[in-house]
C-alpha cells in the first residue's frame, strides 16, 4: 500500500507519492488515508472536463488529474486571460475542489507552469524563461528518463536547453527533444478534446439563473433561430441537436435529438427538445437554476428543395420524417430503423438495418424489380440461416424433403439452383446453391447447399435462409 496524492497539510508535513502506508503512519499514526479508486477519479475528472467547455468546445484530458483547454479566441468573453484563469478556478474552489491553472501559447508551458509553479499567464515568446527553472518532470518525460539526466547532472530544463541536442536524441530517443519543442512552441501539439467538437453552436448566459421550463423552452427557441440563420448560410440542415444546461452548482445536464433528415425549422427543433423533456420527466433537475444554456449542432447534411403540389404543400415525405423524429425521440433513436443496401450478394449481408436519425449518409439504391418480374426471393428472412436436415438427389440436385425445427417436409415442386458466391477475399464465404421450394402443402421455402460436394467430407451443409408469403 503506497500514497498516490496528497493534500496540502499532508505535503507541509513531508510525505511524498510512492512512500509506503506503513512508514507514512510510523511517522504520523493518526495520518487517514482513503483507499484509490482509479475508475471513480476518471468518471469525476470526466465530469469535471463536461462542466469545463463551458468555457471552450475544446477541452481535453491531461493525465488522471488535469484538463487541457484550448482558448483560442475565448478568453476575451470572460475579461482576458488572466481573469479567464481566475474565474476557472475560483468556480472549481466553490464546488470543494482545489485547482491551479496557467495559461500558454503552448501546452506544454502551461502544463509546467500549473503543475511545478509559474504565472498565472505566460507572456508570448517567455516559454524559455519559465521552463528553465521549472524540474525535469514538467517536460512530461517519463521517471526513468529524468533519473538518468540527474545522475548526469542535469536537474533542470535549463541545464538541458545549454546541453547539445545530438547526444540526448542518440541516448534518450526522440521523445526527449520532442517533448521540449512542443513545450517551446517549436513544435505543433494538438489537443484531443473529450467530447465530439460540434459543428455550430449558440449559447445564452444569465445573470439570474433560471430554472422553469417554460424558459429554457423560450431560450431554447431563441438559440435555434440564431443557428437557423447560420445553417441557411451554410446551405445545410442539422442531423444532431444537443442542449447543454449548465446549473450553478456546476452540475451539467445534457439532452441530445436527432432528425431523419436535415433540420433547419427552429419551430420544428423546439418541438423534438419538448417531446425529449416529457420523456425524460423528473430526470431534470434544475437545482439551484441554469446560468448557462447552449445549443450545439453536432451534424448537419445537405438540404433538399421540397416539392411542393398545386395545394401549396410539401409531400408526405416531409410528416414521415416528422413522424419518425417524435418517434425516436420519445423511445430512443435505436427504436426505429431503416434498411440500407449491402454491398454484398450473400441474402444476409446484402441490407442492412441502421437508425432512422443515423449520420450515415444514405447508400446506393437497391436494384429496381420490373413490374411484370416474379419476385424471386421471399418476403421473411431468418435472422439468420438455420440449419436442416436434407435428403436431397447428388450432387447438384433439389431436395426431396428436409426436416426443419422438429418438422418434416416433403417437397412438391423445386426451382432451382442459383448459385451465389461469396466476397472473394473473405475466407469463411462459401459458394451458395439456392431452391426455391413448395411442399404439398403450399408453403414455400428458400433453401441454399452451402460448400461443393469433393471438396470437404463435412460438405456440402444445407440451410433455410426465408419463408415465402
Amino acid at each position: 500500500m503506497r500514497l498516490v496524492a496528497l493534500n496540502a497539510p499532508a505535503r507541509q508535513c513531508g510525505f511524498q507519492p510512492g512512500q509506503a502506508l506503513a512508514e507514512a503512519r510510523a511517522i504520523l499514526p493518526s495520518l487517514e488515508a482513503i483507499e484509490y479508486d482509479s475508475r471513480a477519479d476518471a468518471v469525476f475528472l470526466s465530469e469535471i472536463a463536461g462542466w469545463a467547455d463551458r468555457f471552450t468546445p475544446l477541452v481535453g484530458l491531461d493525465g488522471d488529474d488535469g484538463l487541457m483547454l484550448d482558448i483560442t479566441g475565448c478568453a476575451h468573453l470572460f475579461g482576458g486571460e488572466a481573469r479567464l484563469a481566475e474565474d476557472v478556478t475560483s468556480r472549481l474552489r466553490q464546488q470543494g475542489i482545489a485547482a491551479r491553472a496557467a495559461i500558454a501559447d503552448t501546452p506544454g508551458t502551461a502544463y509546467a507552469a500549473a503543475r511545478f509553479g509559474g504565472p498565472a499567464v505566460v507572456p508570448p515568446g517567455a516559454e524559455p524563461k519559465i521552463l528553465k527553472a521549472l524540474p525535469l518532470l514538467a517536460l512530461r518525460i517519463p521517471p526513468a528518463i529524468v533519473e538518468t539526466l540527474e545522475r548526469l547532472g542535469i536537474k533542470r530544463i535549463g541545464n538541458l536547453l545549454d546541453t547539445p541536442r545530438q547526444p540526448l536524441a542518440a541516448r534518450f530517443g526522440p521523445a526527449l527533444l520532442q517533448r521540449l519543442d512542443q513545450a517551446l512552441g517549436v513544435e505543433e501539439e494538438a489537443i484531443s478534446p473529450a467530447r465530439p467538437m460540434p459543428e455550430l453552436v449558440a449559447e445564452r448566459r444569465f445573470a439570474e439563473p433560471i430554472s422553469l421550463l417554460s424558459d429554457i423552452s423560450a431560450v431554447l427557441r431563441s438559440l435555434a433561430v440564431t443557428l437557423a440563420r447560420r445553417l441557411d448560410e451554410r446551405g445545410v440542415g442539422g442531423r444532431r441537436f444537443e442542449l447543454s444546461l449548465y446549473r450553478v452548482d456546476g452540475v451539467v445536464s445534457r439532452a441530445e435529438i436527432g432528425s431523419g433528415r436535415p433540420l433547419r425549422d427552429p419551430r420544428l427543433v423546439g418541438e423534438l427538445f419538448n417531446e425529449r423533456f416529457a420523456a425524460l420527466g423528473d430526470e431534470l433537475d434544475a437545482g439551484f437554476g441554469f446560468d448557462l444554456v447552449r445549443l450545439s449542432i453536432l451534424a448537419t447534411d445537405d438540404t433538399k428543395p421540397a416539392q411542393i403540389d398545386l395545394a401549396g404543400e410539401t409531400d408526405g415525405e416531409a410528416d414521415l420524417g416528422r413522424l419518425i423524429d417524435r418517434i425516436g425521440v420519445r423511445l430512443g433513436q435505436a427504436s426505429i430503423v431503416r434498411l440500407e443496401a449491402g454491398d454484398s450478394h450473400v441474402p444476409e449481408r446484402s441490407g442492412k438495418a441502421i437508425p432512422a436519425v443515423a449520420d450515415e449518409r444514405p447508400s446506393p439504391d437497391w436494384l429496381p424489380i420490373a413490374a411484370d418480374e416474379p419476385i424471386d426471393r421471399p418476403l421473411r428472412l431468418l435472422a439468420r440461416p438455420e440449419p436442416v436436415e436434407t435428403l436431397a438427389e447428388i450432387p447438384e440436385g433439389p431436395p426431396i424433403r428436409f426436416r426443419w425445427r422438429h418438422a418434416s417436409f416433403k417437397v412438391a415442386r423445386a426451382e432451382g439452383p442459383e448459385r451465389i458466391a461469396a466476397e472473394w477475399w473473405r475466407e469463411d464465404g462459401l459458394t451458395r446453391d439456392y431452391f426455391r421450394v413448395e411442399d404439398r402443402f403450399g408453403q414455400r421455402f428458400w433453401l441454399f447447399r452451402e460448400g461443393l460436394y469433393g471438396r470437404d467430407p463435412a460438405l456440402p451443409r444445407w440451410f433455410l435462409q426465408g419463408l415465402f408469403a
